[in-house]
């Protein structure tokens, strides 16, 4: 068994705490030895050489590293001190004092049932000794004792499920922060490439399709154009003209190229899928497999953002929960809807009894892949049972995209004549200049 932990980094609450624990060990310490003196006690000299040494084994607890890190050592100093008190318990009954700032220590150092019964022990200890010291015994010499040990667990006890509770919800609050903030990036990214998505669409459906109609028309009245001496001069401008275009539009188009969204870092969301899982079964003991049904169908960015999002942490709560050796993630794509299921071999659990949002039991994990759902019109549904395993499913709406107008004109213009973006009223078409000798 590691009996050896970290010492925990002290709160200024907990300093105060262990302080006062201090100065009140060293008081009565001291008034017991006083009073020894001040009364002519037959074994003054004795009951101040063990406070003494009392005071003495205590100090060395907290100056000595070792009793800080490992609770073995902890409990051995802890005995020593025990030993010490009850040696001056049996000299003095002002030694009975003591036992209250023990009561402390022993809840502090010792697991919850052994403190129990250590206190117990002592308590009864410190009751026995008053009443020999007394030469009776009467109920009134239990009440102090069993009063202070009563006050120390519910003190001890109160003040660890404070503790717990404020770990709880700082543990929560550092979940949340860090989750808004996944929230804010993703939305950004997907409001940038949704941008940059819409400027490359518009680019190409009217810059890049007006220059295009530009060229042609130019080729046409070059072809146009007579071949006499004279008309050589407008010739070459118009050949410059339409070099010019065909320059531009290559611009356009690299300006497109550029523009176009990256699909979740240069690849499609099966793509990236895929390298998540691989990532995941290089990194973590479970094996993740990544399958694709169906032809691969480009997906609106915020799609593809929310679906890889929610896969990635489902990811990480069956690593971290589950205890799967295998997860499958599905990616399809029925009519109308796309879909990912995210199935695993680990413990499961029941839906129905889903703990509330807690950084340990991860449930604000499954409220914010439900929510990045919802958000899109989609669903995500939850099939599991305790000891089969779990699977996860996301499903979204597709919206048919429809083919934009200035293309439909663009291709009209090639086909039937109709006129180019920007051409004034009454000029020929491209298809027509190109007809004419």
């Amino acid at each position: 068994m590691n009996t050896t932990a970290p010492a925990p980094a002290l709160t200024p609450t907990s300093r105060a705490l262990t302080w006062c624990l201090h100065l009140l060990v060293a008081g009565l310490l001291a008034l017991a030895a006083g009073r020894a003196v001040a009364d002519g006690h037959a074994h003054a000299g004795a009951v101040v050489a063990v406070a003494a040494a009392c005071g003495l084994v205590y100090a060395a607890g907290p100056a000595l590293p070792r009793v800080r890190r490992s609770r073995r050592a902890a409990a051995l100093w802890l005995a020593a001190v025990s030993a010490v008190w009850l040696v001056l318990l049996a000299l003095s009954a002002d030694g009975v004092w003591m036992a209250f700032p023990l009561y402390f220590l022993q809840l502090h150092l010792l697991p919850r049932r052994a403190g129990l019964a250590v206190v117990a022990a002592t308590a009864a200890a410190a009751i026995a000794a008053f009443a020999a010291h007394q030469g009776s015994f009467s109920a009134a010499m239990v009440i102090g004792p069993a009063l202070g040990a009563a006050v120390a667990v519910a003190v001890v006890w109160g003040y660890e499920t404070l503790y717990r509770e404020s770990e709880r919800r700082r543990r929560l609050i550092e979940e949340l922060t860090a989750t808004r903030a996944d929230l804010a990036a993703a939305q950004h990214t997907a409001g940038v490439l949704a941008e940059r998505e819409r400027l490359a669409r518009e680019i190409h459906d009217t810059l890049a399709q007006g220059l295009s109609s530009i060229q042609l028309l130019l080729r046409a009245a070059e072809r146009a154009l007579p071949g006499t001496p004279e008309h050589a001069t407008a010739s070459r401008y118009v050949d410059q003209a339409r070099q010019a275009a065909v320059d531009n539009l290559a611009e356009a188009r690299r300006f497109v190229a550029a523009l176009a969204p990256p699909a979740l870092e240069g690849t499609t969301l099966a793509d990236a899928l895929a390298r998540l899982c691989a990532t995941t079964s290089a990194r973590h003991p479970v094996t993740a497999r990544f399958h694709r049904t169906g032809e691969p169908v480009p997906l609106p960015t915020a799609h593809e953002v929310a679906l890889l999002r929610i896969v990635q942490s489902a990811l990480a709560n069956t690593v971290r929960h589950a205890g799967a050796t295998t997860v499958h993630v599905t990616l399809a794509r029925p009519a109308g809807h796309v879909v990912v299921d995210i199935t695993d071999d680990g413990t499961g659990f029941d839906p129905a009894r889903l703990p509330a949002p807690d950084p340990e039991a991860g449930g604000f994990g499954l409220t914010a892949m439900r929510a990045r759902a919802q958000s899109l019109g989609g669903t995500l549904t939850i099939d599991s049972t305790p000891g089969h395993g779990t699977t996860l499913t996301a499903r979204l709406p597709l919206t048919p995209v429809p083919e934009p107008e200035p293309t439909r004109a663009a291709e009209a213009a090639h086909g039937s004549g109709a006129h180019a973006p920007g051409s004034p009223p009454g000029s020929p078409s491209a298809s027509e200049a190109e007809a004419r000798p």
